[in-house]
């Protein structure tokens, strides 16, 4: 039998809020082996690769939330495999914290350290991309959709959602050219998905129009 999907949102948006929590504590503190003796302009300075991490990282984690908000408008029932690529997706975003505060500590270490911290970052924000495509896939091949729904949107979501592991990869291509330049990169593939696009909530007003 299959059940509503009120509960999988729920649980989906207190994971993610936590992981909003976490990465602040992880991120936004001094490391010990900062200049302690330094003025706090100083420190500030030292811990800027941090900031920066949690800058982007938290625009990725907030454009998983909105993606996983407009996904699950359209689901209206959910079955045992749904609720375990959704629990997939939710290990991949919970160790976000953990793949930035490495990405930021050997962001000006070793090449091969700049290099396994960056395989670590993408691994982590691809798998969470990757289940998204699964979910919606086996979503739309169960008939877990609402039946309203235009089947040529359907579509265009899988469409669009099969982009964000493309963009990822070609994110990390770049830590080989510039580990400063690959982070930015993300902040600019999060930016793209901020373009209303397939699936997104329409301008207040409008929706009832397309609807139509």
């Amino acid at each position: 039998m299959a059940r509503d999907p009120a509960r999988v949102e729920a649980f989906s948006d207190a994971v993610i809020a936590i992981v909003a929590t976490l990465m602040a504590v992880e991120l936004l503190q001094f490391s010990p082996d900062g200049p302690r003796d330094a003025d706090l302009a100083s420190r500030l300075g030292h811990e800027w690769r941090a900031y920066l991490a949690y800058v982007i990282t938290f625009a990725i984690v907030g454009q998983v939330w909105l993606t996983h908000h407009n996904m699950w408008r359209y689901v209206v029932r959910v079955d045992q495999l749904l609720l375990v690529l959704n629990l997939m997706l939710l290990m991949f975003v919970a160790a976000i914290p953990f793949a930035a505060n490495q990405l930021s500590d050997h962001l000006r270490g070793t090449e091969a350290d700049q290099q396994i911290s960056a395989a670590i970052y993408v691994g982590t924000v691809l798998g969470e991309a990757l289940f998204f495509n699964l979910s919606w896939w086996w979503a739309r091949r169960r008939i877990l959709l609402h039946p309203d729904l235009d089947p040529r949107l359907a579509k265009a979501v899988a469409r669009r959602f099969l982009l964000g592991p493309l963009l990822y990869l070609v994110a990390f291509a770049m830590v080989f050219i510039d580990p400063i330049l690959s982070l930015l990169s993300y902040l600019l593939l999060v930016g793209l998905y901020l373009i209303r696009g397939p699936g997104d909530l329409p301008p207040a007003g409008q929706e009832a129009a397309e609807s139509r």
